[in-house]
Order: structure tokens, then sequence, then C-alpha cells
């Protein structure tokens, strides 16, 4: 899968990423790129106020795709989830919340797919519902647009939204057959 870009989180510029003495958690997740015209399915999350593609960590004895349709499928009760192709891989550095590691390292392994039309029931984590998260069709020049006030304005908005708005600008740039003006 081609690389796209690696970011390192402000809090951790001044960081040596190649210390001996850095406990890093490896961590490898996957993202789902479902378009319909100019409309992406995203999950919004009322907890940061932001649009995040579907996706989440790839648990063990899972390869890439297997985790990629698992939560697929949970977050949004997506259905014949096929046509999947590699888009891209987003590597980016954060610090950790769990005192036995520094920091994370995150590996966003991006498909685009196609799925059926109509989303079923989900089966969201109980973190998830806490944050208010829902499945939902957004344009896509809407979500980049609501991402980057959030990003400007808003004092809770939360770790992956710089990754998100990479992604969906990404999406746009080399995904939509004829990009259209933002509204």
């Amino acid at each position: 899968m081609r690389f796209l870009t690696s970011s390192v989180h402000a809090d951790l510029i001044n960081t040596d990423l190649h210390s001996p003495t850095l406990t890093i958690y490896h961590r490898q997740a996957t993202r789902a790129i479902v378009l319909n015209g100019d409309n992406i399915l995203m999950l919004y999350t009322a907890r940061y106020d932001d649009y995040t593609l579907p996706g989440g960590g790839i648990d063990a004895g899972e390869d890439q795709l297997q985790g990629l349709i698992r939560e697929l499928e949970e977050e949004t009760g997506a259905t014949n989830i096929r046509d999947i192709e590699p888009f891209g891989l987003y590597e980016e550095f954060r610090p950790w919340y769990k005192p036995e590691h520094d920091i994370v390292h995150m590996e966003s392994f991006c498909y685009v797919c196609k799925i059926d039309p109509q989303l079923g029931q989900t089966r969201l984590e109980d973190y998830e519902q806490k944050n208010g998260m829902k499945p939902v069709w957004i344009n896509i020049y809407a979500a980049i647009a609501h991402n980057e006030k959030t990003m400007q304005d808003s004092d809770k908005k939360g770790m992956s939204i710089e990754r998100e708005t990479f992604l969906l600008k990404r999406i746009v740039a080399e995904l939509l057959v004829t990009p259209t003006m933002q509204p």
C-alpha cells in the first residue's frame, strides 16, 4: 500500500521518536472510504464535533480486510461490502493515555469500497455510544468545512481530526471524478 504521509502530534514535536528509552505502543487500524457521488459515509461524533471515516483497530488474528469489514459493519451497519481497493497508509505519532507507553505509533490503512445503499443496525461499543457517534452520509465538502471549523474554533476536538481532514482532502483530489467547487 502506498504511503500518504506521517504526522507527529504537536505535543511530541521535541521528542526523539527513535530514543531507546521511549516506549511505543504500535497500533494498526483500517479506515473505510465509501463514496456516493460527492457524498461520503462518515461517523459524526458529538463529543468532538467532528466527522471521521469508519474504521478502527485490527483485532488479534484479523488481517486488514477482515478488520475493515468488521469495523464498517459494526460502526455503520453496512452490508455487502465489496470492491475493496487500497487507497493509502497514514502514519501518526500521538501521546498515549496509558501509563505503560509514552506514545502510540498508529498506522491507518485506508481502503475504498462499495456497500449496499441501505445501512443496517449498528453495533457500537459503549464508549462510541457515550461519545454520541452515529453514521451519516454527508457531502464531502461540507465534512471538510465542518472539520476545519472545529479545528479552528473548538477546544473539544479529538486527536484524529487532522488525520481525517487530510484524508478527506486527498479523497477529493484523487477519487472524485469531477471535483466540484466547495459550496
